[in-house]
């Protein structure tokens, strides 16, 4: 079997056969393998061994035949190594031990040491890098969305101490912004040296600030990462989580490959927000895959027919997946974006 480059081919906005597609969270809940690996094992403890993390990350591979791995893992994995202990909590999700709230919080956080304290990550990206015969996507977590955890101290709906912080001590804000970012550079990196051949930074909460707030608070210590970042030759793509439409038109000078959607603004005013300069990604709402396969496919031909009308376009939901999602039906909908999209795609090369 030869290598399936589609997904790097269309994140750099070259031509391809077909659509390439992945899901976020892909591999999860929704599989009965899965689930049973749960039962014996929690989250952390399958990213501390890093063949059962290669495994668990190969499943949604071979099963659902998407054209890109992301690496199993959690934005949360790095953050014990600058000083954070943390636990994540079933049907809770990450909660801090001692939530980060003033200046000496701040000042607590030490660098990270991805090789000493995060040496499994590593190794099994090493391991994917030998076995995939398509493109494995790492990850973290962008600062804002890793901070509303470290604030908070747990997830939250409006995230009220991560804004009176952000409010009433932008100086600390900024010191907190800064280690954050450096500990996602500095993790990054190491991904990439490994084997990662593409990576995705996470601000899936970041939709909860107003483009004002955002460029002031949030958007510098983005560029920041992805300018250090540049001289990584693989595709950088950046997700701003959901609710985030209105934040778009403030990414146009990311050096980024490709910028995530979610279901709230179609492809086609993605696009113009981004002022056509990026390759995109998105954007089926998940809650779609509870429909019949008649309806999720019509959802995601009108997707595929606005993602093509432009080269660059990576097929994907706009959030993660849910437990209740059927794996029939994603195996299902993947060999449907892969054969309606070659068929449309050849379709415009004969009438062009």
């Amino acid at each position: 079997m030869t290598y399936n480059d589609q997904f790097i081919r269309a994140c750099r906005k070259q031509e391809v056969s077909h659509v390439p597609v992945w899901y976020m969270r892909q591999a999860g809940r929704y599989d009965p393998e899965y689930r049973k690996i749960k039962e014996k094992y929690s989250l952390l403890e399958i990213c501390s061994q890093p063949e059962l993390a290669a495994e668990v990350t190969l499943m949604p591979v071979r099963k659902l035949g998407v054209d890109a791995a992301i690496l199993y893992s959690d934005i949360m994995n790095p953050v014990a190594s600058i000083g954070v202990d943390f636990d994540i909590v079933k049907n809770i999700g990450p909660v801090i031990d001692n939530p980060i709230r003033s200046a000496a919080d701040v000042e607590k956080l030490r660098p990270i040491d991805v090789e000493g304290d995060l040496g499994h990550v590593l190794e099994t990206i090493r391991i994917l890098d030998k076995e995939l015969e398509v493109p494995l996507i790492t990850f973290a977590g962008a600062p804002f969305t890793i901070a509303s955890y470290l604030i908070e101290g747990r997830p939250s709906k409006n995230y009220l101490r991560t804004k009176e912080l952000m409010y009433s001590e932008p100086k600390v804000w900024f010191s907190l912004m800064d280690k954050l970012g450096d500990m996602v550079i500095a993790y990054l990196r190491a991904h990439v040296a490994n084997g990662g051949k593409a990576f995705q930074l996470f601000d899936s909460w970041v939709g909860a600030l107003s483009p004002q707030d955002f460029q002031t608070f949030v958007l510098p210590t983005i560029k920041r990462i992805f300018a250090e970042l540049q001289d990584l030759h693989v595709p950088k793509i950046y997700f701003p989580g959901v609710s985030s439409g209105e934040l778009l038109p403030t990414l146009t000078d990311l050096s980024v490959d490709v910028i995530g959607l979610d279901w709230r603004v179609s492809i086609a005013e993605g696009r113009r927000r981004l002022e056509h300069k990026y390759a995109v990604q998105g954007n089926l709402d998940p809650t779609v895959l509870t429909g019949p396969m008649p309806v999720i496919q019509q959802y995601a031909k009108e997707i595929i027919d606005q993602g093509i009308q432009e080269p660059g376009f990576v097929f994907n939901l706009g959030h993660g997946l849910f437990p209740e999602a059927s794996l029939e039906k994603l195996r299902e909908l993947t060999s449907y974006i892969h054969e309606y999209s070659a068929q449309a795609l050849q379709a415009g090369v004969q009438r062009s």
